[in-house]
């Protein structure tokens, strides 16, 4: 148990570093190295994003799974598409900025594509209206990736396909996910999307910072998002 428990602070720390403000260039430095251990570390964790996400995104798009094109936002090691190919989808497409966790991801020879790029600092290297779905696991939150790419995962998206998205919903991340359903709410206002799902999870993952442990639990909750695009919506999946 003792060990269990260091192992646990020890990843604790890592995710610390990893939530840091710093500059891009140490960020990406900081998931290059990471890349090798992350699978590991996120496990001590119990952080089941990937596969809650895949399963909720499954429910919604419930036909021809193994012919739609996913782009994986934010794919790091490719856990998500891991998960969403035990759930029958086949075609993933995959973006993130780390050259190390793309390296990774690559040797899984899950996607048809990788690129890098860094997401919120440029325009996603894609065409508008390709992919039937977009999903991004685990990016969304404080001193990651910025709410400013929420319109870049719509555009990105045909018409009436969807957009998978998760946050955290501990303390320290409750300003970002207002800020994100702030964003969402008023993308959905001038009819670019409309809300499909919503899943609160109140065992995301363990909590990372000992101020967020309570007598209770002492995992965080999370939250899973689904939205469709509706620039034409007689056009769904």
């Amino acid at each position: 148990m003792a060990d269990c428990g260091k192992r646990l602070q020890q990843v604790r720390d890592v995710i610390t570093a990893a939530h840091k403000s710093c500059s891009v260039s140490e960020k990406l430095q900081f998931y290059d190295q990471w890349a090798a251990q992350y699978e590991k570390d996120v496990s001590v964790l119990e952080y089941e994003a990937p596969h809650l996400a895949a399963l909720a995104l499954a429910s919604v798009c419930r036909l021809n799974r193994e012919s739609k094109l996913v782009l994986d936002v934010a794919c790091g090691t490719g856990r998500a598409a891991e998960e969403l190919q035990r759930c029958g989808f086949n075609l993933f497409h995959g973006l993130d900025g780390s050259a190390g966790m793309l390296e990774v991801a690559q040797r899984k020879d899950l996607y048809q594509d990788l690129k890098q790029s860094m997401l919120g600092k440029e325009q996603l290297p894609y065409d508008s209206e390709k992919y039937d779905a977009v999903i991004i696991v685990g990016a969304l939150s404080d001193g990651q990736v910025p709410v400013s790419v929420l319109p870049e995962l719509l555009r990105v998206t045909k018409p009436g396909g969807l957009v998978c998205m998760t946050t955290r919903s501990n303390i320290s991340n409750l300003s970002y996910k207002a800020e994100l359903e702030e964003e969402m709410s008023s993308l959905q206002n001038q009819g670019f999307c409309e809300q499909v799902l919503v899943q609160e999870v109140e065992q995301w993952e363990k909590a990372t910072s000992e101020k967020e442990i309570t007598q209770e639990s002492d995992y965080i909750a999370g939250v899973i998002y689904i939205y469709r695009k509706m620039s034409a919506p007689s056009t769904v999946i």
